[in-house]
């Protein structure tokens, strides 16, 4: 395979050739050590190599110990980003794209969100976290509950998303994952509204966070938005627990007491009345 790299000047034979080797057998964002071994170099000539590279900008270098090819036809290598779903996987497995960011790919939602949101199994000691001028908002939880997701592939990157069910149930766990409550609304009513529904695998999921808040926030916002599916109200209503519970727990209102879905309603939500 020869790559022309007419665009750019100073580069040595050898170094070219190390060039095409990433080209040819790595795809992606890769660390040092996969370097190492397609380069058949020590780890300290590796890393040499690769900071050379980037500071050239035939590599971009997306955070400590985490670097991606540029583009040959990339016109300001410097400004060159890689695929943030890409990004993600390598930076936080094993891990999901969520939330809002799985609305979107669903088409559960027509906004547009520039942050990405993670489930994640390893450690969270802050969120967001910023790589290549993107936020990753970061939600923890234990390897044995990443259930519930689908392979998406970009470019030739496999990418675990939550399927649309799991999609809904963990923005109804965490709202914040979700924009906000009168988001997840919007997102509720165009999920029973279209090809997504799955009235078994939602109950399925909603009892295997084994939070059954989400049991008070989905039965309100049906009954809410009109949302005319009796059974999963009615399993909604059997399951409830006996504290009080925020309705959006990122919202600080004190709000109205829902008595019968043992809720604080501290935000209004559009709809066709609700039972008291």
């Amino acid at each position: 395979m020869n790559i022309p790299y007419l665009s750019r000047s100073g580069i040595e034979a050898g170094t070219r050739e190390r060039l095409e080797i990433l080209h040819r057998n790595l795809t992606g964002p890769f660390e040092a050590a996969e370097v190492e071994r397609v380069w058949s170099l020590d780890s300290v000539r590796t890393r040499r190599l690769l900071a050379h590279l980037a500071a050239k900008g035939w590599l971009v270098r997306i955070k400590r110990g985490l670097y991606a090819t540029v583009p040959l036809g990339a016109a300001e290598p410097a400004d060159w980003r890689e695929d943030t779903w890409a990004v993600a996987v390598r930076s936080f497995t094993p891990c999901y794209i969520a939330g809002w960011s799985a609305c979107e790919h669903w088409g559960l939602t027509e906004q547009i969100f520039r942050d990405i949101a993670i489930v994640t199994a390893q450690p969270v000691r802050k969120s967001p976290v910023a790589i290549q001028d993107t936020a990753f908002h970061l939600k923890h939880r234990s390897e044995d509950r990443l259930f519930g997701t689908r392979i998406v592939w970009r470019d030739r990157i496999q990418v675990p998303v939550s399927d649309p069910s799991r999609t809904v149930v963990d923005i109804l766990d965490e709202p914040g994952l979700g924009a906000g409550i009168r988001h997840i609304a919007e997102v509720l009513e165009t999920y029973f509204a279209g090809e997504h529904r799955n009235d078994r695998l939602l109950l399925d999921y909603t009892e295997r966070t084994g939070n059954r808040t989400v049991y008070k926030r989905l039965g309100y916002l049906m009954e809410t938005l009109c949302i005319d599916v009796p059974d999963i109200v009615e399993r909604c209503r059997s399951s409830l627990s006996t504290g009080l519970t925020f309705l959006d727990p990122t919202v600080r209102l004190a709000g109205h007491i829902s008595k019968r879905w043992n809720l604080r309603v501290n935000v209004e939500i559009k709809g066709g009345g609700e039972p008291t």
